[in-house]
């Protein structure tokens, strides 16, 4: 967030390192676990509701093939958006506060939960839903590309209940997952960050979406569409492969009679294996 919408006439940081290097510095480690509340809210919801919308979305269309994978993933995307896109501004508006600061002289927000209580009690339903335009258009195919590569690399590799490999392979297709779906829309997840940080400071920028890119790439170039990618997907890999692993093993349990000895294929995640 703060290597997408840094100043570039006067940036703070140089790149993803030096970043992480300065947060420590500047702010101690605790910096780099602002805003984390807001994830630490939202995100069980979110993976409950994504799972569960693509499961049922997948079982609703009847045939599992690719395209069915993206549809399924793809709406599942587009539904998680009503808590996905607050939450995701109450962790900007965090990050950003104080930056650069050890001890913060002037505490906009407590927590992410006065953040959001703030911008309604300001702006209303339109200010926590900033950016709700962007997220969707961000979050709609990415999850569609997420659910199809998972399948993909689960069937390429071959990945069955009784393989004693099977957790590293849900681990890599998970992974490899995470980095595809975010590299297929990250420029918008740049305008999503910038959209939803214009007006700290009580300076506003962007009129919408078409404004920032417009604005963003007569500044910056199109460089400015990869800020903070290689920081996205370091995170990226780790995050989804334990999202998507730590769902098939404990689908894979709770529809086994016997502890995993017996794994029947299951409504949720389809797989042309046992899983």
């Amino acid at each position: 967030v703060r290597l997408q919408v840094q100043n570039v006439e006067k940036p703070l940081y140089r790149g993803t390192f030096h970043c992480f290097q300065s947060i420590i510095k500047q702010e101690s480690a605790f910096g780099l676990y602002k805003g984390i509340g807001s994830p630490m809210m939202g995100l069980t919801f979110i993976n409950a509701l994504v799972f569960g919308v693509q499961g049922n979305t997948l079982r609703a269309l009847g045939k599992d093939t690719p395209l069915n994978q993206f549809l399924a993933g793809s709406a599942a995307g587009a539904i998680q958006c009503i808590i996905c896109c607050p939450m995701e501004l109450a962790k900007t508006r965090m990050q950003l506060q104080g930056t650069g600061e050890y001890k913060l002289k002037m505490k906009n927000y407590k927590n992410s939960l006065d953040c959001l209580i703030k911008i309604y009690r300001k702006e209303g339903l339109r200010g926590i839903n900033r950016g709700m335009v962007s997220t969707f258009i961000r979050e709609t195919p990415s999850f569609g590309f997420y659910f199809l590569t998972y399948d993909c690399m689960t069937r390429y590799l071959g990945c069955e209940a009784e393989d004693s490999y099977v957790i590293p392979k849900l681990l890599f297709s998970g992974g490899m997952s995470g980095i595809v779906s975010w590299l297929s829309t990250y420029p918008m997840d740049v305008i999503k960050s910038r959209l939803q940080a214009d007006g700290v400071g009580g300076v506003t920028q962007y009129k919408g979406i078409l404004d920032c890119v417009r604005k963003s790439y007569h500044d910056e170039g199109w460089r400015v569409f990869t800020r903070g990618l290689t920081s996205t997907l370091l995170r990226a890999f780790p995050v989804n492969a334990a999202t998507f692993a730590t769902v098939t093993v404990f689908l894979m349990y709770m529809r086994s009679e016997d502890n995993l000895h017996e794994c029947e294929p299951g409504p949720v995640i389809q797989q042309p294996s046992s899983l």
